[in-house]
C-alpha cells in the first residue's frame, strides 16, 4: 500500500527522546524552551510559543486578538474543521467567504464585503502548504483595524516574496501564525503546535494561557532558591507541549530544508508525469509563493466521479484523500452558528472535484510512476 503521507523519523529522534527520558524532565521544560528559540530562528519570528496542537494555538491566538462572544471572524469554510471550531471556542461566529479556485485559499477580493461592525479578525489559511495572498490581506486588515491570524497548520517551510525578499511563512506577516506538527505535516512531533507572533504582549498571553493561567512557570519555580507560591490571575488551559515532543521537533527542524526540497522535487516530477492527462487540473503556485507541498492536489476532469476514482486507486493499493472539507456542510455547523460572507461555490467545487495524491519522503520514482499510471487508468 502506498500511503498518502508518512512522517520522516529515525534514530536521531529516538536518541533525542532517550535524552529527555533520562533527564527526568519530560513535560514542558528546557527542551520546549530550546525548540521555541530554534523555531524563531528558522522562520525569522521574534517570538514563538509551543502548544499541544494547532487547534489550541488558534484558540489562544484568537483570544489574544480580543475575540469574544458576539464577535465575528472572517475565514474559510474550505479548511479542516478545526479552523472554524477555534472561532466558536471563543463564542464568536465564523463568517465564511469563498476561496480562489486556483490556490484554494481565502479570496482577498471577497473579504471586504464580509466586514461588519462585529468583525474582530481575519483568519486566513495557507491551505495544504500554499501561501495566502498576504500582500492583499495585510493592508486590508490594517484598513479595518482587524487582527490577522494565519492558520499555518500545513505551511512550515513555505515561503512568500515579501518586499522583494523570500521570507518564511511564520515570520509572521500578520499578527500571529499557528502551526501543526501532526504526523500528516512536513515537520512532526507526533502531535503539537506553535504560535509565532511579532507582539511581545501576545506571546506573554500565550504562555499564561497554555498553562492554566498560572503566574509562575514550572521552570522558574524549579530553579528558584526561594519558595514561590503561584497564583492564577485569569482562566487558562492545559495546552502545553511535552519535552518529549519538543526534542523530536528540534531534530525535525534540522532536516526541514532537506524535507521541503524533496517535496518540491516530487511535486515537479508529478507535474511532468501528469502533464498529458486531458482535463486534469494541476496545482497553481503564484509567482510570489513557494509551497512546501505538504499535499499535491489535482482537480479531476469535468464530470468525473470522485469517489469511484479514489476507490479504484485504493483497490490498486494507493491511498488518496478527497478535496479539503467544508465546515458549513458538516452536521456540527447547522444554520445559526455561522454566517456566509459570500457564496461558497468554489469551496464546494474544490471539495467535490479534487483529490490529494500521496506525497512523502519515502516515495520512489517507481512509486510516482505507479501512482500516475493508476490515476490515468481510473480516469480512462
Amino acid at each position: 500500500m502506498i500511503a498518502i503521507a508518512k512522517p520522516c523519523l529515525d534514530g536521531r529522534e529516538a536518541d533525542a527522546v532517550r535524552r529527555v527520558i533520562e533527564s527526568g524532565w519530560i513535560t514542558q521544560g528546557p527542551e520546549v524552551a530550546a525548540f521555541e528559540r530554534e523555531f524563531c530562528a528558522a522562520v525569522g519570528a521574534p517570538h514563538a510559543c509551543a502548544m499541544s496542537n494547532c487547534t489550541t494555538a488558534l484558540h489562544l491566538a484568537l483570544l489574544a486578538a480580543g475575540v469574544k462572544c458576539g464577535d465575528e471572524v472572517i475565514t474559510v469554510s474550505h479548511s479542516y474543521i478545526a479552523t472554524a471550531n477555534s472561532v466558536r471556542y471563543c463564542g464568536a461566529t465564523p463568517v465564511f467567504v469563498d476561496v480562489d479556485p486556483r490556490t484554494f485559499n481565502l479570496n482577498p477580493l471577497l473579504v471586504e464585503g464580509a466586514v461588519t461592525g462585529k468583525t474582530k479578525a481575519i483568519l486566513c489559511v495557507h491551505q495544504i502548504g500554499m501561501p495566502c495572498d498576504m500582500a492583499q490581506l495585510v493592508p486590508l486588515a490594517a484598513k479595518h483595524k482587524l487582527a490577522l491570524i494565519e492558520d499555518a497548520a500545513c505551511a512550515i517551510g513555505s515561503e512568500i516574496l515579501w518586499n522583494g525578499r523570500w521570507e518564511q511563512i511564520g515570520k509572521p506577516h500578520g499578527d500571529a501564525a499557528c502551526f501543526s506538527f501532526h504526523p500528516r505535516k512536513v515537520l512532526s512531533t507526533g502531535d503539537g503546535g506553535m504560535i509565532t507572533t511579532r507582539h511581545a504582549d501576545w506571546d506573554a498571553k500565550f504562555r499564561l494561557g497554555r498553562q492554566h493561567g498560572m503566574s509562575v512557570t514550572d521552570a522558574v519555580r524549579h530553579g528558584s532558591a526561594q519558595v514561590i507560591f503561584e497564583n492564577y490571575p485569569e482562566l487558562g488551559y492545559n495546552y502545553r507541549m511535552t519535552d518529549v515532543q519538543a526534542a523530536i521537533g528540534r531534530e525535525q527542524l534540522k532536516r526541514l530544508p532537506e524535507l521541503v526540497a524533496g517535496r518540491r522535487a516530487m511535486a515537479a516530477r508529478y507535474r511532468e508525469l501528469l502533464a498529458d492527462v486531458p482535463g486534469l487540473g494541476l496545482p497553481f503556485e503564484p509567482a510570489w509563493a513557494r509551497s512546501n507541498w505538504q499535499s499535491f492536489s489535482v482537480r479531476l476532469p469535468a464530470g468525473t466521479d470522485q469517489r469511484r476514482v479514489m476507490q479504484r486507486m485504493l483497490d490498486d493499493g494507493i491511498a488518496t484523500r478527497r478535496g479539503i472539507m467544508n465546515a458549513h456542510r458538516e452536521p456540527a455547523y447547522a444554520s445559526g452558528c455561522w454566517r456566509a460572507g459570500s457564496t461558497l461555490t468554489e469551496s464546494e467545487r474544490a471539495q467535490n472535484e479534487t483529490i490529494l495524491l500521496p506525497l512523502h519522503p519515502f516515495l520512489t520514482e517507481d512509486d510516482l510512476r505507479r501512482i500516475v499510471r493508476c490515476l490515468k487508468a481510473a480516469l480512462a
